[in-house]
């Protein structure tokens, strides 16, 4: 099977999953708003941004257009979410079940980070439409020797 059509079925795989996380954002504010950490103000409001901002990279994937910026930024927000409340939740909590739900939701996000920053890092790879030509693949990783 040809490597792009491979790379863009895992894409779509990372597309649906974040449009789903940003539907749920959406849908359930009072659940998720819990977690906000108390030094930020606005609780809801964060909620709704996080939603919004999956289902906006999710559609960059799937449409493939801005790609390697939409990646970048999941990635941020994804490290975001992991310090700012898996770290503290895994960290500050006596419950043990908790505390194991807080590492698995932080192992998770780490996960689809490192994936966002895989999918940015070879975003010009990602053209399933176009397929680059082997000259070209070839002049971007030659190195030409220094004239004597």
């Amino acid at each position: 099977m040809n490597q792009h059509i491979i790379s863009r079925i895992a894409i779509y795989i990372l597309a649906s999953v974040m449009f789903y996380f940003g539907i749920r954002h959406l849908l359930y504010p009072d659940v998720l708003v819990v977690s906000v950490p108390d030094f930020l103000p606005g609780g809801k409001f964060w909620v709704y941004l996080t939603g919004v901002a999956f289902i906006l990279a999710a559609l960059s994937f799937f449409v493939n257009v801005w790609v390697r910026t939409a990646a970048y930024m999941l990635a941020l927000l994804l490290f975001v979410i992991v310090l700012t409340i898996h770290l503290p939740n895994y960290l500050q909590t006596a419950d043990k079940a908790y505390q194991q739900m807080a590492l698995t939701n932080l192992l998770k996000d780490a996960a689809l980070a490192a994936f966002a920053l895989y999918i940015a890092s070879n975003a010009r790879h990602q053209r399933i439409l176009e397929e680059t030509e082997v000259e070209e693949e070839i002049k971007a990783i030659r190195i030409e020797p220094e004239p004597m």
